[in-house]
């Protein structure tokens, strides 16, 4: 058995391991990242930027659809699903193609294959042992199901629903979540009909209730049908459809049934307890370093409690990386990460929502503004509806930003950084937005909340 050693040996190379390599070797860290796949997870594979990429098709096609509204004279003669399926492959290959070159630059070694980790600070990888003073744990997450729906046939996940080589005329989506109501947005807008099911009272129900609200009724003027508070019982398939039961006795038929339930974290047979690494309900536990109960094993990314973002897992294994190397990133807190959904219309939020502000400060200590898009004139422009709502503390800071409608993921950053930085709404009334952009409406909400509207009564 032969042995390598490096100063840090990385198992996955997802968004939060490939994130730590490259930190690390900026750092002068000799680095083995280990991944039984491809670099780049399941963000660049199967998940962010696939869906995205089929997303952006779906935009065109409705762009199309209305066309003659702007005067331009266009018809939409189909979707080819094989040409949708070209186009976002290509740009998953030359984004691969890219992080490869770039892996390769730094000098870090890539070693391909399923790592199982050690108690003496090594990861074994077939007849290979790969040993450093710190293992950096990245190993993502997959397609969650429930107790007794098994995937298979016309059952599928979001891996197999990428891979479709066909339009479906019906689809049935069990969850309302981000993943749920991304597909139903695609496809929607590719023709199908699609019938999303969620046993929780909203669609994207960990989102502000004025956003989900929002949503809900962006998705019946799209046609997008929905069943909310009844859970699902079972379903039973053929050879060409699948037929969902709830609880309530209502039935659903469709050519496919998306099962959008979540993820899970990807820690089984990595040899996590017996080497020291405190697992609970499947996820690591991690201090806030990042650090588990193993001494110089670190955890990041979809395996680590919390929100399960590629930009989450990205953050977690830059500052892994620089605190193995000595510096001292501050731990950003799970409500200072922005969140997108990327269907039509977008979702995106950071900070606390405000019934979670009211519950954690009290009712009287809260105050929020809402601002309608329909007030703003490049979302009219663009053809959006939409709502930008902002939570203050009252007399205080900004502890909570939440858009609705076309392209708003765009403004979240400021949104973050009004949020991470404490900022009062009166800090940043003075501040310019360009005129015309959809920012404006954020900065309408700042000036409202400071007291002094422009363009609201």
């Amino acid at each position: 058995m032969a042995a390598h050693t490096f100063d840090i040996v990385i198992l996955g190379g997802g968004s939060g391991g490939y994130a730590a390599a490259l930190r690390a070797a900026e750092l002068g860290k000799s680095v083995a990242l280990i991944e039984k796949d491809k670099l780049g997870g399941t963000c660049l594979h199967r998940g962010c930027i696939p869906t995205k990429a089929l997303l952006h098709a779906a935009e065109v096609a409705d762009h199309v659809r209305s066309a003659a509204s702007v005067g331009v004279l266009a018809s939409l003669e189909g979707v080819d699903a094989a040409g949708v399926r070209t186009y976002r492959e290509k740009i998953v290959a030359k984004k691969f193609a890219g992080l490869e070159g770039l892996i390769k630059a730094r000098g870090i070694t890539v070693v391909s294959g399923s790592g199982t980790l050690t108690a003496d600070h090594a990861v074994q990888v077939g007849n290979e042992t790969y040993t450093a003073p710190d293992v950096i744990l990245a190993t993502g997450s997959y397609s969650r199901s429930l107790p007794d729906l098994e995937i298979n046939g016309r059952i599928i996940t979001s891996e197999q629903a990428l891979a479709l080589d066909e339009i479906p005329e019906r689809v049935l989506i069990l969850g309302g979540g981000v993943i749920g109501v991304e597909f139903a947005s695609v496809w929607r807008s590719f023709g199908a009909e699609v019938t999303i099911i969620e046993g929780l009272d909203h669609l994207v129900p960990n989102e502000d209730e004025t956003l989900s609200k929002g949503l809900e009724r962006a998705f019946r003027r799209r046609g997008i049908r929905y069943e909310l508070g009844t859970r699902f019982q079972t379903a039973v398939q053929d050879d060409t459809s699948v037929t969902v039961t709830l609880e309530n006795g209502t039935t659903h038929t469709g050519d496919y049934l998306l099962v959008a339930v979540g993820r899970g974290p990807a820690t089984a047979d990595l040899g996590l307890e017996e080497a020291g690494v405190a697992v609970e309900r499947g996820f690591v536990a991690v201090d806030d370093m990042l650090r588990t109960s193993a001494p110089g094993v670190w955890a990041v990314g979809d395996i680590v409690p919390g929100l399960q973002l590629a930009h989450r897992g990205f953050l977690q294994g830059i500052a892994v990386a620089e605190r193995i190397a000595g510096l001292s990133p501050v731990p950003v807190p799970e409500s200072q990460i922005p969140k997108i959904t990327y269907s039509n219309p977008e979702v995106a939020s950071v900070g606390l929502t405000e019934k979670a502000a009211r519950a954690e400060h009290g009712a009287e200590a809260v105050d929020s503004y809402e601002y309608s898009l329909a007030g703003n004139g490049k979302s009219e422009i663009i053809g959006t509806s939409g709502v930008v709502k902002v939570v203050r503390l009252k007399n205080g800071p900004i502890i909570g930003v939440h858009l609705l409608g076309d392209r708003v993921g765009e403004l979240i950053t400021e949104g973050q950084l009004a949020v991470a930085w404490e900022a009062h709404p009166e800090d940043i009334a003075p501040l310019i937005h360009a005129h015309p952009t959809q920012s404006e409406a954020l900065g309408e909400a700042f000036l409202a909340l400071a007291g002094k509207p422009l363009h609201a009564l």
